[in-house]
């Protein structure tokens, strides 16, 4: 009794962060496995740890105590005090420990050879800490990650993982390199090449959805693995190492030029068409009509904001509602695999902003053709209240009949939000939206009036070395005329551009009929006889119905009521009956 009540006080050192320790009992029942540990604090004869396991009093062990300044491990023999959960960490005990005193010399111990199934051994540390899994999450987390490993080793040519099973584990690569391929149409393409202390399989264990490659070992290799069961129990308590998996999923996905044929509801992704700041666009189909559409899907480190998933939801379900031939049709939102897809019409053509890249500005025929039909699709979503702040010629979308659709509404906002992070681009930014006040409809026609001038002079307004010194320049100075670079500019032109863009907004055109207005009188005067006029394109689809002759009659009364519907709507039906095909 004496000697504890002398333990307790003994002067005690708290350490923070937690020394690592790997701790081994010597006798437990039940038997608990060797498994690292945090050193909370520590005295002259006795140590607090923190572990995982639950453990009787007065189990012997050897504790090795990592040390950094040395890259060796102190040992220690001892045995357990007192044991009891820990509030606020979860599945956590408290562990108090006596040290034998004084501590015995020990020898050093030779570790058993890593065979599949062990876990961590204290000589494998060095290799984790030098790793970017350990160097992009929190101490806290160390010793949940480090006890839910396992070993696996590969012989070259060995199969680590097949496109299309379930993704119920991912590794981190000891030694050794191994090859991804996707399976497409028949063929293996090569995706990369993936070595020691790259991370492969993480994407199907973070999204859910099947392996989308076939993974061979290149070389022998010796791979650390984790399940999802155990990711996400640890990712439940520490949430950044979900963030971090989500990163480097995203990075896949943004530097990756091929994918695999996927899934997304009635429809099927075939390839990458585009990419943005927190999207990326695919080409797709419908699985039952073969009807071509574009996916976009929300990146997944967007989507682990729960705020901005929150309200990229509710924007894309006010978008979906717009039906207006200058904007882009939403036919479908998704939520799979732990984030959003957005299905929406496939446009074949040109953005405006590819366009100036190549012929650098446009006559003012083709600029007001433009505008006008731009203005219309903002007109149609201003009256429903949805402003798209950011609006630029990478928004503007020309199909090959010169119908414009406006693109990406993924930013836009209520009438009068007030916009403290900075959500457009800089170049066409209005000045209300860079200072953070609230904006409306009229800031969409500031950075309309931008891309006016861009059109017409190929050049934008301000320079642009300093992004910062830009801003200012859209805050305190007038847009200079832009007949100062091209001389012959009709005039009505380069006043709807004044208007368009002045920097107080009570000043500009306060709806988008005054500025329509506008410009169908500069489109009159440049001899335009219908402004924003598009030649429509004519299309035709087929469809084949298989059907016995005692289902003929049922078969009249539905191509009846599908031609009366087609007709309410301007379509035409026309059928056909195609006998003894050999079908």
């Amino acid at each position: 009794m004496s000697i504890r009540r002398e333990r307790r006080r003994w002067p005690r050192v708290a350490l923070n962060p937690p020394e690592l320790g790997f701790l081994s009992p010597l006798s437990s029942s039940p038997p608990t496995p060797p498994h690292y540990v945090d050193v909370l604090n520590r005295s002259k004869g006795g140590i607090l740890l923190r572990s995982q396991h639950r453990m009787e009093p007065h189990t012997s062990f050897i504790l090795k105590v990592y040390e950094p300044l040395g890259r060796t491990w102190r040992s220690y023999r001892g045995r357990i005090s007192w044991i009891r959960k820990e509030v606020g960490h979860d599945g956590s005990f408290l562990v108090g420990v006596a040290l034998d005193t004084p501590p015995p010399s020990m020898e050093a111990e030779l570790e058993s050879p890593l065979v599949d199934g062990m876990r961590p051994r204290p000589s494998d540390y060095e290799f984790f800490l030098g790793t970017k899994l350990l160097r992009s999450i929190p101490r806290e987390a160390f010793c949940r990650i480090l006890n839910s490993l396992f070993y696996r080793s590969l012989r070259a040519g060995e199969r680590l993982m097949s496109q299309g099973e379930e993704g119920n584990s991912f590794y981190l690569i000891r030694s050794g390199s191994c090859v991804v391929q996707t399976e497409k149409d028949g063929r293996l393409h090569p995706v990369t090449r993936l070595q020691t202390g790259d991370i492969v399989g993480e994407m199907a264990v973070l999204t859910g959805e099947p392996r989308n490659a076939h993974v061979d070992a290149e070389t022998d290799m010796a791979l650390w693995g984790i399940t999802r069961e155990q990711f996400d129990r640890i990712a439940a308590i520490h949430p950044e190492i979900r963030g971090f998996l989500t990163e480097l999923v995203t990075h896949r996905f943004a530097t990756s030029h091929l994918t695999p044929d996927r899934t997304i509801g009635k429809y099927v992704i075939k390839e990458i068409i585009g990419k943005g700041g927190y999207s990326i666009v695919y080409r797709g189909v419908h699985a039952e009509l073969n009807m071509p559409v574009a996916i976009k899907m929300l990146k997944h480190d967007m989507a682990m904001e729960e705020e901005f998933l929150r309200q990229f939801r509710e924007e894309a379900k006010t978008i979906a509602s717009l039906n207006h031939e200058n904007i882009v049709k939403i036919y479908d939102i998704e939520e799979r695999f732990r984030t959003v897809f957005i299905v929406m019409e496939y446009l074949e053509g040109i953005s405006l902003d590819d366009l100036l890249i190549k012929i650098v500005r446009l006559p003012p025929q083709r600029t007001v053709n433009i505008l006008i039909q731009v203005c219309r699709g903002l007109r149609y979503a201003h009256q429903r209240g949805v402003v798209h702040l950011d609006l630029k010629p990478a928004n503007i979308y020309l199909q090959n009949n010169d119908q414009v659709k406006i693109l990406d509404f993924g930013l836009a906002c209520s009438t009068g939000k007030e916009v403290f992070d900075l959500c457009g681009t800089p170049f066409y930014m209005a000045p209300e939206q860079i200072e953070g006040r609230g904006v409306d409809h009229r800031s969409d026609l500031y950075s309309l009036g931008i891309t006016a001038y861009e059109m017409l002079t190929g050049e934008r307004p301000f320079p642009e070395e300093d992004l910062l010194k830009l801003m200012d320049l859209h805050v305190k100075e007038d847009i200079p005329d832009p007949r100062q670079r091209i001389p012959d500019l009709p005039e009505g032109l380069c006043a709807f551009i004044a208007k368009a863009t002045q920097r107080d907004p009570s000043l500009r055109y306060q709806s988008l009929d005054e500025a329509l207005c506008d410009l169908t009188r500069v489109a009159e005067s440049l001899g335009i006889t219908e402004p924003g006029r598009h030649r429509p394109a004519r299309r035709m689809m087929g469809l084949f119905l298989f059907y016995n002759e005692d289902q003929r009659l049922l078969l009249n009364e539905l191509l009846e009521e599908f031609a009366k519907k087609a007709k309410e709507h301007g379509l035409h039906l026309k059928s056909t009956d195609l006998q003894d095909l050999p079908w």
